[in-house]
């Protein structure tokens, strides 16, 4: 009898992945049961999925640090996303993990940013602090399970518990274990653990380089950071007749290369250190496993904290955080307070849940920038057209 291409792919799985990587024929499956595609695995099928989801297109007008209309070179949700994903996956192959799961994971782990990257959730928490709060994880995860609708049947995306889990837990507060349905372990599988520190390596690798080319980090400080200051030394010692921007970039590479190894070399010590053998193992141990060394935990501590003083506090991002705030603190009043101004659908699904703040704050979150500036011209500016 002839395998499907599915099969053959599980098959290689089973023979060159490692022991404790989340095999596609081990998933613990979907909430709502479908066949079996015949040519993609589970996590492959997840990771299309994604990538087609309304909520994914729109990460490309969603910001990272600068609002949209700052400049075309910054980046944006979306090529966080991919930044991070391509990342994650080189770290997985490196340990002879899933690659379709950590690359599943890493492409939804930031679907369910509000606009306005993280002065957006904060404005949202803040508006709901007294229904839950709001955390952009579990939006992320709420998207996947409910508010995209593409499929008969059901709402949602239908994605394996594996990749939900990933989503839910991308934080680096484990002891938040998110719905009870991931209740039974603090930690999510390597896969998604990978995701998460691949993510730390994309911001602040990525956000150093956008902040120079904004003008808003000065070269000079940033040399005082150790590493940093060390890898664009050695670029450009090894490039001399090089402008200061291909200096610049070669640094970003390099240093992200650099953590790269190092979180691929402590990993596998944990490994060894905790007697990994199984999935099971890796939700069980008694720390994450997939870690920056401590050295250079400590030299990426040292970047965070220079990012933090000087850019995320720069008096241009607050400017941009205060307009944020302001604009989305507008629409969500002004929703709450004479609803006939939503759209028709989401009126009705405010109505029919009796009013609930959360239809009102899972639309706010859906907007891009763009769309939320633009809405937000469309009920405070006289001579905007509605």
């Amino acid at each position: 009898m002839k395998i499907t291409v599915r099969e053959r792919t599980e098959e290689w799985e089973k023979a060159h992945l490692v022991p404790y990587a989340s095999l596609s024929k081990n998933s613990r499956g979907r909430r709502h049961k479908e066949p079996e595609d015949n040519t993609r695995t589970f996590y492959q099928r997840d990771r299309d999925r994604i990538i087609h989801a309304s909520a994914f297109r729109r990460l490309e007008y969603k910001t990272q640090v600068f609002v949209y209309h700052e400049g075309d070179y910054f980046r944006t949700r979306l090529t966080h996303t991919i930044e991070v994903s391509q990342i994650a996956r080189t770290i997985a192959r490196a340990l002879g993990i899933n690659e379709d799961l950590t690359e599943a994971v890493a492409l939804a782990h930031d679907m369910g940013h509000p606009p306005f990257g993280h002065s957006g959730e904060k404005t949202l928490n803040e508006l709901l602090k007294d229904d839950g709060g709001f955390n952009h994880n579990v939006h992320s995860l709420k998207i996947v399970d409910e508010l995209e609708k593409k499929y008969p049947g059901f709402n949602g995306l239908n994605l394996t518990y594996e990749v939900r889990e990933g989503i839910a837990k991308h934080t680096t507060d484990y002891d938040n274990v998110g719905p009870s349905e991931f209740s039974d372990h603090r930690f999510p599988s390597l896969e998604g653990q990978v995701v998460d520190i691949a993510d730390e390596i994309a911001y602040n690798s990525h956000d150093i380089d956008d902040g120079i080319a904004s003008g808003m980090l000065n070269l000079d400080d940033i040399m005082d950071v150790r590493l940093w200051g060390e890898t664009y030394t050695e670029a450009k010692n090894k490039h001399p007749g090089e402008a200061s921007k291909v200096h610049r970039l070669v640094t970003v590479s390099k240093v992200i290369g650099k953590q790269v190894r190092d979180v691929v070399e402590e990993t596998a010590k944990n490994i060894d250190r905790f007697n990994i053998k199984t999935v099971d193992d890796i939700r069980a141990a008694p720390q994450k496993i997939a870690l920056f060394g401590e050295e250079m935990n400590v030299l990426n501590e040292e970047l965070k904290t220079f990012l933090m003083e000087k850019l995320y506090r720069h008096y241009r991002v607050v400017r941009m955080s205060g307009k944020a705030e302001r604009i989305l603190k507008d629409l969500f009043k002004t929703y709450l307070n004479i609803p006939l101004q939503l759209p028709p659908a989401v009126y009705e699904e405010f109505m029919r849940t009796n009013g609930d703040k959360r239809v009102i704050s899972d639309y706010i979150a859906g907007m891009t920038d763009k769309y939320a500036i633009d809405e937000h011209n469309k009920l405070f500016d006289p001579y905007e057209r509605v």
